[in-house]
């Protein structure tokens, strides 16, 4: 759904300090999500490494969670992945702990706000699999920009609004409760063509967000 190269998106909110343990505790940094993020990115971990001018010895330490990264580190690989650092946190608490990988509540969700006036909220509870829930807030008169392609297949649904999508050649209009899907290889676009705030919730395999 995402054109990634042009979110504008700069780190925030940082933890303070590095550590060494385990697995995270739930609401803790856990470095699984920069490995599965890498993977959906298409990026080796030496490729992550340089963008985020880190060691891959010490890198590949978080992604086990061997380490946890200092506050320079995770402004690195969160500049590199082109996502805030709260991307790495819950929005709050988890919840049970057996819901963690198979349940997202709505006050956990991660984000990613664009400079283009939307914002995107991340449904799946992580990127291992083979499908990505992603609800989307479009403001008036917002688009994704340019036309762009990525690898996949891509559908969803007007939750709210109206939405026009561009597909190749083609451009429709689509009103609540209207739904689309394509092969994500065409290049496509889409814009809020609704003078209040338009709402999508979408799906894409593979996991590419």
């Amino acid at each position: 759904m995402i054109n990634l190269e042009k979110s504008g998106t700069t780190p925030t909110d940082l933890p303070a300090g590095e550590k060494s343990g385990g697995t995270s505790d739930p609401g803790e940094f856990d470095g699984a999500e920069v490995r599965s993020l890498r993977k959906a990115r298409g990026l080796s971990l030496a490729e992550l490494a340089k963008k985020a001018a880190l060691s891959v010895g010490y890198l590949s330490q978080i992604e086990r969670n061997i380490s946890t990264p200092s506050v320079k580190a995770l402004g690195g690989i969160s500049h590199a992945l082109e996502v805030t650092v709260a991307w790495f946190f819950s929005g709050g608490d988890f919840g049970p702990i057996e819901e963690k990988g198979l349940v997202v509540r709505k006050a956990d969700r991660r984000r990613i706000i664009f400079r283009e006036g939307f914002v995107d909220y991340l449904l799946s509870p992580n990127l291992d699999g083979n499908l990505e829930f992603i609800l989307t807030h479009f403001d008036p008169g917002a688009s994704t920009g340019d036309l762009y392609t990525h690898r996949g297949e891509e559908g969803g649904m007007v939750m709210k609004g109206r939405l026009e999508i561009t597909v190749g050649a083609r451009s429709f209009i689509l009103e609540e409760g209207d739904s689309f899907n394509f092969p994500s290889s065409e290049p496509h676009r889409y814009r809020n063509a609704h003078d209040g705030e338009t709402i999508v919730m979408y799906g894409i395999t593979p996991p590419t967000y």
